[in-house]
């Protein structure tokens, strides 16, 4: 967490500048930002703990708003202070003498809950309260203990969470305070399921309940009301690129490997739907075959389809049974895909007014969106010449190399696992331990081998291929968000684990 060069945060109305490169952007019913001075006794104790003299912009704005319990979603750039803008004022919302889980942070990586579990023990010092982390790859039994313990500060991964729940080293009945740290992947395609099935242990009360987040895709802000009582949104933007804007980026990519770069885009940034657009048929049939070679569900939208085809590909988006859609620019005038997260050119248009036209297919409904172009150099002259017209500020952006990629993917794909394997019976937990000692010789036999092609590395990598394209081409992307009623939900589910711990009621 960044606090260098903290400036604390002067009154001001929704979207006025701050210092000249600042803009916020508050509720209707705003409070007014807090300084140093009236900050109360337990949090001006923590920022003396810290080292920190002032308050960054996000902390002035957002305190009090956690401070009156109001749902919030704060959008502010990384590193802008965000982690302490929802720990300091926590120091006034727990109870040290309660030994209880009182707050759940939720973070989609084992890095950042460390480093979040850091700055909230920096924080708590003396307090009397406890922080502990509890993410994949470490014992179990270790995290246990601590929770054993009682902390009241929980900072963790979804996946390891609910396995803690299963085991029922782990209970939320007196938790009061809910964070999702970097809400855009929180509520992901990878995340989501375990997102859903965590809320099932939640408590039947209302929960005060704040997402943070660099930017807000639309699917995110869909999704908010599942999980939030009406929240307000405060948006810290630089430079004027705010929650509603799109993003333009551009990679500088060799013509001839445009293909493989757009897959490795692709995997890296798991967009929940995206159009790629390029200038010709030819391209965009050729391209259309590419991803789905690659396990992509893709159609191509030209002028070669008859209208009742281009009919039939659309409402398959619309249904969210197709999340790629490979176009011209001729087909696609008109469309209006709800929730597009990203457009991709595979080459920028011949004439800038298009590039306005395919850009707009994001960043609707008050959302953000991404734009990410693929250049080559004189391509990349023309892209310049059509921001510098349009006053867009671009940003370049590197393709991620193969084992950057096979990093991001296999972080995606083992969350994904944890969740599969917990869905299993009993008996099918029993079928797979049957290939225990088989998996273990696989893996043994491939770390001993120098042989980077030997057998046993490559049919587990065949396996692991194969659960990843089994994953995109799941018919149902992330759902439409809904009001649902979470008490019920919560009810039914403890129902069904009373009835199944029953011993007449489990399996053999």
């Amino acid at each position: 967490m960044d606090m260098t060069e903290n400036t604390v945060a002067s009154s001001q109305t929704s979207s006025k500048p701050l210092h000249d490169q600042l803009t916020i952007q508050e509720p209707d019913s705003a409070l007014p930002p807090i300084t140093t001075e009236d900050l109360p006794c337990a949090l001006k104790l923590g920022l003396e703990r810290c080292g920190w003299q002032t308050l960054t912009p996000v902390q002035s704005l957002a305190i009090p708003y956690f401070l009156a319990r109001r749902d919030l979603m704060i959008q502010s750039r990384t590193g802008s202070g965000k982690t302490g803008a929802y720990l300091l004022p926590m120091l006034n919302l727990l109870e040290p003498r309660k030994k209880e889980v009182q707050l759940l942070i939720l973070v989609p990586t084992r890095e950042l809950a460390v480093q979040v579990e850091h700055e909230a023990q920096r924080l708590c010092s003396g307090t009397g309260l406890e922080v502990c982390a509890i993410y994949g790859g470490v014992s179990y039994k270790k995290q246990a203990q601590s929770l054993e313990g009682g902390v009241q500060i929980i900072v963790g991964t979804p996946g390891r969470i609910l396995d803690h729940l299963l085991r029922r080293t782990l209970s939320f009945e007196h938790l009061t305070e809910l964070v999702f740290d970097e809400a855009d992947r929180m509520l992901s395609i990878g995340f989501y399921p375990d997102m859903k099935e965590l809320q099932r242990y939640l408590p039947e009360k209302h929960l005060h309940t704040t997402l943070l987040s660099a930017t807000f895709p639309p699917h995110v802000v869909q999704l908010a009301s599942e999980f939030m009582t009406q929240p307000d949104m405060l948006s810290l933007s630089h430079k004027e690129v705010h929650v509603a804007d799109v993003h333009h980026c551009f990679c500088h990519v060799q013509r001839m490997d445009k293909d493989r770069a757009l897959i490795r885009l692709l995997e890296s940034e798991n967009p929940a739907s995206a159009i790629i657009f390029c200038n010709t048929k030819a391209n965009v049939a050729f391209l259309t075959q590419v991803l789905k070679g690659f396990g992509y569900q893709a159609e191509a939208l030209s002028s070669d389809l008859t209208q009742n085809q281009r009919e039939n590909v659309l409402l398959r988006i619309r249904k969210g049974e197709l999340p790629y859609l490979v176009a011209t620019d001729v087909a696609s005038r008109g469309i209006d895909i709800p929730a597009l997260s990203h457009v991709f050119l595979y080459e920028p248009p011949e004439d800038r007014e298009s590039y306005i036209h395919r850009a707009g297919r994001t960043g609707r409904l008050g959302c953000a969106g991404t734009v990410i172009s693929l250049t080559d150099v004189m391509e990349e002259m023309e892209l310049e010449r059509i921001a510098r017209y349009y006053h867009i500020q671009l940003q370049k952006i590197d393709v991620p190399d193969d084992d950057q990629v096979a990093e991001i993917v296999g972080q995606r794909l083992s969350t994904l696992l944890e969740s599969r394997y917990r869905s299993l019976t009993g008996l099918e937990k029993e079928r797979c331990h049957r290939y225990l000692n088989f998996a273990k010789k696989l893996a043994r036999d491939s770390l001993e081998s120098e042989d980077q092609d030997e057998q046993g590395l490559c049919l587990l990598a065949m396996l692991l291929d194969d659960c990843h394209r089994q994953s995109l081409t799941r018919p149902s992307l992330l759902p439409q968000a809904q009001n649902h009623d979470r008490r019920k939900s919560s009810r039914r589910h403890r129902r069904r684990r009373n009835v199944a711990s029953k011993p007449e009621n489990r399996e053999a």
